[in-house]
């Protein structure tokens, strides 16, 4: 998953790198493997800062300071297709033609098909194992057929109804042409989120524009009309308009379930849902789950959420359980997502790292622990633990999601079915993996309904991780076998090559 963003400023002489900084900031839960920022200035100018690291560690005064110009693109990014290199930090740059920068959301699903086209038809050199930077060149070689000195909105239009028809899988985008503008377009299906807002200039008259993979930066930054950019839309801001055409429109779109459950932030709202009332509803549906599965032998004392993503649907599960709500962990803001984090040993640490139990509310009781989701099961295992050593009797484990069983292929980076605890297994064999007493799941339907019920006109989501139906339509079991391969954790132990040097714009570090 990562987060991307990209700002047009009406007056020219203003520099964009503080907002798009910022941007970044309030996008950091999207990704803390990686960040970048490409600006362009006077003469379509580019210039670059991007590297391994959290936001605060990339970008320094003096690396902002080299950031001018009046528009740029940025991005927040953790792998889930290529390598950790810091050659895979994003944005992308291409020289030719035109110079382009792109930052991308989400994951190809025929990258092996566009390798070979660009290889051995295009001509077009691919420096990374990185499916963005493949986009890209897609992009760029749709561009490039023009062979115009200038090109218009029409041939940006024309490239990119191209690129629908090339590229599979899921893809948020946004993208800046040297001296032009800025774009930003979202694939056919939805899977990604992608919002569009506008302010009045800080500066002189006319309009800003921003593209951001959450409607929260452009709340933050006084962004109004704020919308989702349509499945199959491309919106272009140049400096003297804003045009947009909704180039492919699926019978349904299916936007990832999973943005609801964990990545987005509560005060998001992706495709008219907002993410906190979704969760809310989520608890509601998930009480209703425990009291039928309990009955008569309800014996839970307290409900007790795993901090942060989960407090919303705890909260109100606890309310409909008529039971306390308690915070028994206090939680290290300063250590990332767990389930990312390469080796299971290294998330073991970090959770006992990232966590510590309260004993006052845990001793002699018997806790309802709620968690957005349990994806390999070391991390409930261990948090499991940590409340039987500070003197739980009983430790139940409810899910707001259902059971995880299937591998994400468009865009999380989900481990390989083997490492996912509920792959092949019942909730028994869960719980007992786990060392919970017994472990509660929510229905895949209830779950749909809880983000339904605030934009009943999204018929359907992406739900493959729970139902194994991806929605593209061709993901086979070779495709699946090679995703194994690529992200089991034995793979991501290898060493980073040594020469791992981003190349192309001169890098500001």
């Amino acid at each position: 998953m990562c987060g991307i963003s990209a700002l047009l400023l009406a007056d020219s002489s203003q520099a964009a790198v503080g907002e798009l900084l910022e941007s970044l900031g309030l996008l950091q839960h999207r990704g803390q493997d990686a960040a970048g920022i490409v600006t362009c200035g006077h003469k379509g100018r580019l210039f670059q800062c991007k590297g391994n690291g959290m936001v605060r560690d990339v970008f320094t005064p003096q690396r902002l300071m080299a950031l001018s110009g009046y528009m740029g693109v940025a991005h927040v990014r953790y792998p889930t297709a290529g390598t950790p290199a810091d050659s895979e930090a994003q944005p992308f740059y291409v020289n030719s033609p035109y110079g382009i920068v792109m930052a991308h959301n989400g994951n190809l699903t025929n990258d092996s098909e566009l390798r070979h086209f660009l290889d051995y038809d295009a001509h077009r050199h691919i420096n990374t194992d990185s499916d963005s930077e493949l986009l890209l060149n897609i992009f760029a070689n749709n561009l490039q057929k023009t062979g115009k000195f200038r090109i218009n909105e029409q041939d940006i239009f024309s490239a990119i109804e191209s690129l629908y028809s090339e590229c599979r899988g899921a893809y948020a985008v946004t993208a800046m042409l040297a001296g032009f503008g800025i774009i930003g377009f979202r694939d056919p299906h939805g899977i990604r989120p992608l919002v569009f807002g506008r302010r009045k200039a800080l500066a002189g008259s006319g309009y800003d524009y921003m593209f951001a993979s959450e409607s929260v930066v452009l709340d933050a930054l006084d962004f109004t009309d704020i919308e989702d950019v349509q499945p199959g839309e491309v919106i272009i801001v140049s400096k003297s308009a804003v045009t947009r055409r909704r180039l492919v429109v699926e019978r349904q779109i299916t936007p990832c379930i999973f943005e609801y459950v964990y990545f987005a932030r509560p005060d998001s709202t992706i495709d008219g849902i907002p993410v906190y009332n979704a969760r809310l509803d989520m608890g509601v549906k998930l009480a209703r789950n425990v009291k039928r599965a309990l009955g008569a032998g309800m014996d839970i004392d307290v409900v007790i959420p795993v901090p942060d993503t989960s407090r919303a649907a705890a909260l109100q599960l606890s309310h409909e359980l008529g039971l306390p709500y308690r915070e028994g962990f206090n939680k290290n803001r300063y250590v990332g997502r767990t389930f990312i984090m390469p080796g299971q040993e290294m998330r073991r640490k970090n959770v006992r790292r990232k966590l510590n139990a309260m004993p006052t509310e845990f001793k002699d009781l018997n806790v309802l622990l709620v968690d957005d989701s349990i994806v390999r099961g070391t991390t409930s295992q261990e948090i499991i633990q940590m409340a039987r050593d500070v003197g739980a009797k009983k430790v139940y484990f409810a899910s707001a999601a259902p059971a995880i069983r299937y591998p994400n292929v468009y865009g999380i980076d989900m481990p390989t079915m083997k490492e996912l605890v509920a792959s092949g297994n019942s909730n028994d064999a869960v719980s007992a993996a786990i060392g919970a007493d017994r472990v509660f799941f929510q229905d895949l339907d209830d779950l749909v309904a809880s983000c339904r019920r605030f934009n009943p006109s999204i018929t359907a989501f992406d739900t493959s991780v729970f139902d194994g139906k991806y929605i593209t339509g061709d993901v086979s079991d070779e495709y699946l076998q090679k995703l194994e391969a690529r992200r089991s954790d034995a793979s991501k132990q290898k060493p980073e090559p040594a020469d791992s040097e981003v190349i192309g714009l001169h890098n500001y570090k």
